[in-house]
């Protein structure tokens, strides 16, 4: 019998366990249909003048300036919509607003965002071609891949030394690791299957895969909790946002939080992201031969790593979502006591005291499903399905009322998004207490890579990675 890493926990997601692709497929064509209502609503408005689109405010997308962090999600959902629909015009806004907007992204130093930015356009790009979904060119495939390679190496040099290997450093700066980087790191992936390298002091040549096996490491050992004591609040499968580091030593010594309630609660996108993260990283490695991975520690060794830090994040975000699988933004929000026992029951967007956050979930679906897939084709069918199955049952309830975004006049896709709740950015409607009601860039377009993966699977298409097998 197949047991769970962490100790046996109740679970809250009432996982469906008979749903599949095809039976989700009129919910996904209306949601592309929706879909391709929004980008175009978005591409006849938004001026670049004023930025990158970030999240609604009544039903329109604006912009906050943090970073240009979801610049590549706004093209990139163009992409999307073309691979599921093949509509030319998709394409067109994908194509030209990469070409014109995405470069300073490939050799942007002051972000840890490569993965979200660049593999979201030229990667997709570069995927949809090699389909055959687009005619094959050989200047444009070298034109994205050369965009690739840079991005990798420039995200692989913002890098932090410690004495167990090292990291991908935040915005913050050199003393911080966000958990949200792991999925960042999908653009090291793809640069080192191009067989590229960082170059170093004096010609120095730097492994891309070596940084990105490091820095999984690091998330995995100090962004993740497997409820070993490691301090008070240490229950298995909990994430940090930010894990802080002396730069004198490199020594671990606490963690924080940008944008969860506190250090020592669990902020859930980021929980998501290290779900997806991990995810990913294990199919990756499936598509390396084992002399690329025995110089750091070998097959066995990287995916057992990776592997526990994916299924302990994984059985967290099931035990602590509301029963259709949404999560409230935060695990330890100050006032969520107020919601009483509100993780048997169905998730009310619309309550007064704590919002929900769809965003997390349609990231962790997606990180739910793969991490599934990963264990059904290891030979690990039960626990497997137990996972592919929970990010189906996220999927349905994106994939409806109320996270739909069926109006015509809100430029979002799936409503109830939390960009960052301690800042207040995000938009609180007249007569309400708390945000709601509203999307986000990122939200948006990972919903679209969500059923973008349902769609080819439902059609019988290849299965959808961001590398190649």
């Amino acid at each position: 019998m197949e047991v769970s890493l962490c100790d046996e926990f109740d679970m809250a997601i009432k996982i469906n366990r008979n749903l599949t692709a095809k039976k989700l497929l009129p919910k996904v064509e209306q949601f592309f249909h929706l879909s391709g209502q929004k980008i175009l609503s978005i591409e006849k408005e938004w001026r670049a003048s004023k930025g990158t689109p970030v999240f609604t405010e009544k039903g329109k997308y604006t912009t906050r300036g943090w970073t240009e962090w979801t610049q590549g999600f706004q093209f990139g959902s163009a992409i999307l919509q073309f691979d599921a629909t093949g509509d030319q015009k998709y394409l067109d806004i994908g194509y030209k607003g990469t070409l014109k907007h995405m470069a300073s992204h490939v050799s942007h130093v002051g972000v840890h965002d490569h993965g979200f930015n660049n593999i979201s356009t030229y990667g997709n790009l570069r995927r949809i071609m090699r389909e055959g979904k687009i005619p094959f060119n050989s200047r444009e495939i070298d034109f994205y891949e050369l965009a690739l390679k840079v991005s990798g190496a420039v995200q692989a040099a913002r890098w932090t030394s410690i004495p167990a290997g090292g990291f991908i450093y935040s915005f913050n700066g050199p003393h911080s690791l966000f958990v949200d980087t792991i999925r960042s790191l999908r653009v090291l992936a793809v640069s080192h299957q191009l067989g590229h390298s960082l170059m170093g002091e004096k010609d120095k040549k730097i492994s891309l895969l070596e940084r990105l096996v490091q820095h999984a490491k690091a998330t995995a050992d100090h962004c993740i909790y497997y409820g070993k004591g490691r301090d008070h609040y240490d229950i298995c499968g909990r994430t940090a946002h930010e894990s802080i580091f002396n730069l004198n030593d490199g020594s671990y010594r606490c963690p924080n939080s940008q944008q969860g309630y506190s250090p020592f609660s669990t902020w859930t996108r980021g929980l998501a992201w290290a779900i997806c993260g991990f995810a990913e990283e294990l199919e990756f490695f499936m598509a390396l031969k084992d002399k690329e991975l025995k110089p750091f520690g070998g097959r066995k060794k990287l995916n057992n790593m990776m592997l526990k830090a994916a299924r302990a994040t994984a059985d967290y975000y099931i035990e602590n979502s509301c029963v259709d699988g949404v999560p409230v933004w935060d695990t330890g929000a100050a006032n969520i006591h107020y919601l009483g026992d509100y993780l048997s029951k169905r998730s009310n967007p619309y309550n007064n005291y704590e919002p929900v956050d769809s965003s997390s979930a349609t990231i962790a679906a997606q990180g739910l499903i793969r991490l599934g897939n990963y264990l059904i084709n290891s030979g690990k069918k039960a626990s497997g399905s137990k996972y592919r199955q929970a990010g189906l049952t996220v999927a349905e309830t994106l994939l409806d009322e109320p996270y739909l975004s069926t109006s015509s006049k809100h430029q979002g896709l799936v409503l109830h998004s939390i960009y960052h709740r301690p800042n207040g950015w995000d938009y609180v409607p007249r007569g309400k207490k708390i945000p709601c009601g509203e999307s986000s860039m990122w939200g948006d377009y990972h919903a679209r890579e969500l059923a973008l993966m349902l769609l080819r699977e439902a059609r019988g298409e290849s299965y959808m990675t961001f590398f190649d097998y």
